[in-house]
């Protein structure tokens, strides 16, 4: 809604102008009238609609046309001033006033003209004959009054009148020719039934209605109410209601009768509370609410975001397979201006074997999606209405900004969810194939992938020490020149090179040299292809010796040539290592020495330790209940016993680490 409201009253010398600002101010008509009266300013707190009024008086006499001309252009309603007794006044409303301001303002943005008839009290008949048709003429007419400045008749109406032309106007929302809303209003509303409608069942049940009233007036509707407002729409057409709820048809039909009897401010406040504008789009503020994100901190969705996604999921997941069919993807789509997914989004996250996103892969798109561009995430949570439904001030109350990673470092420990690797590597390496395999796809199913709907994004779940955390993947284009600081800011980095081919292994080692020597990023180096025979690599060292030169890990073969899905394990490795950044890894197995074998055997030390609790128990116990015997036999066989216990508590430890 504006935060003021300008009124210009134009007309003929003599009609009255002048009087009926100072009629309105002074409660009495002034016995002399100025030509013309200075500019008033109506506080927000005596007006109906709390907002600032500025009336601006015109007079021929003392203004030029340049002057009218701005006066115009800055009117936000213009009141065109008529003598009911002057015909020729009359006449110059079609003849001059309503040309001339239609020749200074621009056809898109027309401003809003109210007809004023005044000296009501010189006749005894009405003017409105005369007034209907031109009201009929010109779509910009809102209304038109009859009132009187010296009997103070419709004086007060006349300025509200004013005032609601431009707080709400007619214009946007309705056509009085077709006698129904216009496409772009109807466009708003029906988004708006659809967020309303929470179960997505097609009507507006009586909780719906009822929390739909009570976010854009605060207040419910009694049961009776409710009923009345279901009755008036039956008796006016018969697919209004269905199952005792409110029909996207009757929606409609109701806020046309809204306006139609005059009260399109109750439309007008359903359309600013779900973020509309005058022109009926989406405003900056709504979409794009402030959000202050601090250098090298990262943007995710908190527990409430994820609830309210999981439940616009339920809402469309139709046949409960939880995945979203592409006629399921576009129903959900339908509250957007543009569809936001396109087919790489398929290619990005999990699907199901028919293709169509799992609710793992629903939820890790918006998880991408926040973590790269919170704007366009925030966005699209405002188009699904998140700040109505969950009744916040705005969509960035769903947005959890993370701690500084430098602090995280200096502690030791991270609250953070979702974890980027880079994969980095030559042309042909592999490394597509290594990002589609954490989705689950092994090759067959890669080959199926269209040119154009690939996707340098794959991001899911992983499991660390019980906690689940997002590993985002993100494929760099193989430019050793030039790397971004995009390319680089990340958790953990993937080296990825192609055991079968020989010069493969070069591009990373120049790369880990170039940028990734000094850092504290930690590095894993890949062989991918590993099914395939492993030639020698064109460079100085031969991988397994770079490693160790640098102390990284040995490379790690990889390969998504199999019939089953591929293994998953280098991905759990991965984000355990983004979130140990400060451990760098010196192996992968299960040495007991490197961080990584000492978290992942962490469940297995403590299984020991009970063991061996348990061996003390046992002993102490026999020694208790033995204790009257005194000879050499007894403690020789107490002696053997607790060292069997010791052996075999040591030999399953051994088999638990050999395992892996």
């Amino acid at each position: 809604m504006r935060k003021d409201v300008r009124i210009l009253l134009v007309g003929e010398p003599k009609v009255g102008k002048t009087s009926l600002i100072m009629s309105l101010v002074s409660e009495e008509f002034p016995d002399e009238v100025p030509l013309r009266a200075e500019e008033i300013t109506i506080p927000a707190d005596v007006t109906p609609e709390r907002v600032p009024t500025h009336i601006v008086d015109y007079s021929e006499a003392e203004q030029s046309d340049e002057q009218l001309y701005q006066e115009i252009s800055k009117a936000n309603v213009i009141c065109i001033v008529y003598s009911v007794n002057n015909k020729k006044s009359i006449e110059k409303v079609t003849s001059h006033w309503i040309p001339l301001i239609n020749d200074r303002t621009d056809k898109d943005s027309r401003v809003p003209l109210i007809l004023v008839g005044n000296k009501s009290d010189l006749v005894e008949h009405s003017s409105m004959e005369t007034i209907l048709p031109i009201m009929n003429q010109y779509q910009d007419i809102e209304t038109c009054v009859e009132c009187s400045a010296k009997n103070l008749k419709n004086i007060s109406e006349l300025f509200y009148y004013a005032q609601k032309a431009v707080l709400h106007p007619t214009g946007p929302l309705y056509c009085p020719e077709e006698k129904e809303l216009k496409p772009s209003c109807i466009k708003a509303l029906t988004r708006i039934f659809k967020v309303s409608d929470l179960d997505n069942d097609g009507v507006l049940n009586d909780t719906e209605l009822n929390f739909f009233q009570r976010t854009c007036f605060n207040t419910p509707l009694a049961p009776q109410a409710l009923e009345d407002v279901k009755n008036v729409v039956r008796r006016n057409m018969t697919d209004g209601v269905k199952d005792n709820g409110l029909t996207l048809k009757g929606f409609l039909f109701l806020h046309t009768l809204f306006i139609q009897r005059g009260r399109h401010e109750t439309t007008w406040t359903v359309l600013r509370r779900f973020g509309y504008d005058d022109d009926l789009e989406l405003t900056q503020e709504y979409l794009f609410p402030l959000l202050k994100i601090p250098g090298d901190c990262t943007t995710e969705l908190n527990h409430n975001a994820y609830l309210f996604l999981q439940s616009v999921f339920d809402k469309h997941d139709k046949d409960r397979d939880c995945a979203l069919s592409p006629d399921e993807v576009k129903d959900l789509f339908k509250v957007f201006p543009y569809m936001p997914w396109g087919p790489d989004v398929n290619n990005t996250v999990c699907t199901n074997d028919q293709g169509w996103i799992t609710y793992q892969g629903y939820l890790s798109q918006w998880t991408l999606t926040t973590y790269l561009d919170v704007q366009r995430s925030v966005e699209y949570l405002g188009y699904l209405g998140y700040s109505i439904i969950y009744e916040q001030e705005s969509q960035a109350a769903a947005i959890t900004v993370t701690r500084n990673k430098r602090i995280d470092l200096q502690k030791k420990q991270t609250q953070r969810s979702v974890f980027r690797c880079n994969v980095l590597g030559a042309r042909g390496s592999g490394k597509s194939g290594f990002l589609q395999a954490f989705l689950g796809r092994n090759l067959q199913r890669q080959r199926r992938i269209r040119e154009d709907h690939k996707s340098l994004y794959a991001i899911s779940t992983t499991y660390v020490y019980g906690q689940e955390k997002y590993l985002l993947l993100h494929e760099v284009m193989p430019d050793f020149d030039f790397l971004s600081e995009a390319d680089l800011a990340c958790d953990v980095v993937c080296l990825v090179y192609d055991i079968n081919s020989p010069r493969s292994f070069e591009y990373c080692a120049k790369v880990y040299k170039q940028y990734f020597i000094d850092s504290k990023t930690p590095c894993v180096v890949i062989a991918a292809k590993s099914d395939l025979h492993e030639v020698r690599q064109h460079y100085s060292l031969s991988p397994h010796e770079f490693c160790r030169k640098h102390k990284l890990h040995p490379p790690q073969p990889f390969t998504c040539n199999m019939t089953e899905t591929p293994n998953k394990d280098i991905y759990t490795r991965l984000t355990t290592m983004a979130m140990y950044p400060h451990a760098r890894l010196r192996c992968m197995c299960a040495c007991n020495r490197c961080t990584y074998c000492l978290c992942q055997n962490l469940l297995k030390l403590e299984l020991l330790r009970n063991i061996k609790a348990q061996l003390r128990r046992v002993v102490f116990n026999r020694h208790m209940a033995q204790a009257d015997l005194k000879n050499s036999t007894f403690w020789l066989r107490a002696s053997v016993g607790a060292t069997v216990f010791a052996v075999l508590g040591f030999a399953m430890y051994r088999a638990l680490l050999k395992q892996r």
